[in-house]
């Protein structure tokens, strides 16, 4: 594979040789520093990088060069990628950033403003061998005023699965069933319409509960907000948006849910492990989360098990997006990508663009793909034997297109924690929509200021 690899980036190792800093050039070992969060669930976010060190010393020595690139890997026991972004910025502000770092793509934003992201839109226009067949809606992830500051390393989606057993048993016809994700797709069934099938179905007796979600603050349930229009961000402005007309509709859907019966009352109280054990265990009907959670539904997992074949699979678990608000509306997903970014302060700035490029490549995103049970970043990632293999992977990715993202800006966290708290206090009876919408714009207009703009 390595010999492939060297024949394919032979021009781009010229490219090295010829753009890399003089003093790059003239040493006999290159040191690029890199930070990546501690990630037992995807090593190969350093690994990769580390790999095409390899690939690119290998290079260096065919081409009878005495440089040699080494990676002096730091990675950060952060709780998180918020944490990890904040160490970051700390980091740099004493002077002490790395070359290459692995990022969460909503801190993009924050660390283009403050100088520490390379512009690299020039730089992927040049390296189509590289860059030409990512996923055009991942390129969105990344940009900062319109331009290109880091290179997606991996994607997800988010959906909602729903056991099509409790669909028959509520008395669903296999035509009803079937139909189900492509009625999302056209608009015909909308959110309203979703919540009136839940219920039946717990109605029916054929579910315990609903509809269920994570039980703590996350990226998910944006794409049910999303589904009834609201938008987080100006992107003219950059600044955080609170739209009133599209959050009250949305929170009065969680509170139809919950008063409902639809979805539990205390889910925002519930563990992690109650969440996914009741889908797996069938006592929930539908559970709205990501494309990894399939690594527990397959199988012997969680006391229960489900068939780990395509064709079983489908036959008793199906996929949608939130389905829109209106009808004729477009269903809304979400993904998260992480992301590569390159310290344009750093006097090997060139050369770890060229890394970030080798582990753009095919082989390497998709070993971390297969193993981390993310979805590609290239589109030609589908017809590698490993990963079509990975049939729920090469399934979601075809839900990528339609992929919205997070706000790319500093002070989100804070917005969304307020937004489940507002979510939460619905649910639980203790905030009709009306007043969940009041206490997100009084909340945010304290904690966000000027970098709030509320739309009524």
């Amino acid at each position: 594979m390595r010999s492939l690899l060297s024949a394919t980036v032979a021009a781009a190792v010229g490219g090295v040789l010829l753009a890399a800093p003089a003093t790059s050039v003239l040493a006999e070992e290159v040191v690029v520093k890199m930070w990546s969060r501690a990630d037992r669930s995807g090593p190969l976010r350093s690994g990769n990088i580390v790999a095409a060190a390899n690939i690119l010393n290998e290079s260096f020595e065919a081409a009878g060069s005495e440089t040699r690139v080494r990676i002096d890997l730091f990675e950060n026991n952060a709780n998180g990628f918020d944490q990890d972004a904040l160490d970051l910025l700390q980091a740099f502000a004493i002077d002490k950033g790395p070359d290459i770092y692995v990022a969460a793509h909503e801190w993009v934003g924050e660390f283009a403003r403050n100088g520490y992201a390379m512009d690299m839109t020039q730089f992927v226009e040049k390296n189509d061998w590289a860059f030409g067949d990512v996923i055009p809606v991942l390129w969105e992830s990344v940009r900062y005023k319109g331009k290109i500051h880091a290179i997606p390393q991996d994607s997800e989606i988010r959906m909602i699965f729903y056991n099509k057993d409790m669909l028959r048993k509520a008395g669903k016809s296999e035509e009803f069933i079937e139909s189900l994700p492509g009625k999302v797709e056209e608009g015909l069934i909308t959110a309203a319409d979703w919540g009136q099938i839940v219920k039946e179905v717990v109605d029916s007796g054929a579910a315990e509960m609903g509809q269920i979600h994570r039980p703590n603050v996350g990226p998910d349930y944006l794409m049910t907000f999303a589904g009834f229009g609201a938008t987080f961000q100006n992107p003219e402005t950059g600044k955080l948006m609170l739209a009133k007309g599209p959050m009250l509709d949305a929170l009065t859907w969680f509170d139809w849910m919950a008063r409902n019966n639809a979805t539990p009352s205390n889910n925002t109280a519930m563990s992690w492990d109650d969440v996914q054990n009741s889908f797996k265990q069938e006592r929930v009907f539908a559970y709205h989360h990501g494309i990894w959670t399939m690594s527990w539904q397959l199988g012997d997992e969680r006391g229960n098990t489900w068939p780990t074949d395509e064709k079983g699979y489908f036959e008793k678990i199906g996929w949608i997006p939130q389905p829109p608000a209106e009808k004729g509306g477009k269903p809304a997903n979400l993904s998260h990508p992480i992301v590569y970014v390159v310290n344009p302060q750093s006097e090997n700035a060139e050369l770890a663009a060229r890394l970030v490029a080798l582990a753009t490549l095919p082989h390497f995103n998709t070993q971390h793909a297969v193993g981390s049970y993310h979805t590609a970043i290239l589109n030609g990632q589908r017809t590698m034997p490993a990963y079509a293999e990975v049939w729920p992977l090469a399934k979601a990715t075809e839900l990528l297109s339609n992929a919205s993202f997070m706000p790319s800006h500093p002070d989100f966290g804070k917005y969304n924690g307020l937004l489940y708290k507002a979510l939460q206090g619905v649910e639980t009876g203790r905030l009709d929509p009306e007043e969940a919408v009041l206490f997100l714009e009084d909340e945010l207009s304290v904690e966000l200021g000027d970098e709030l703009e509320i739309v009524e």
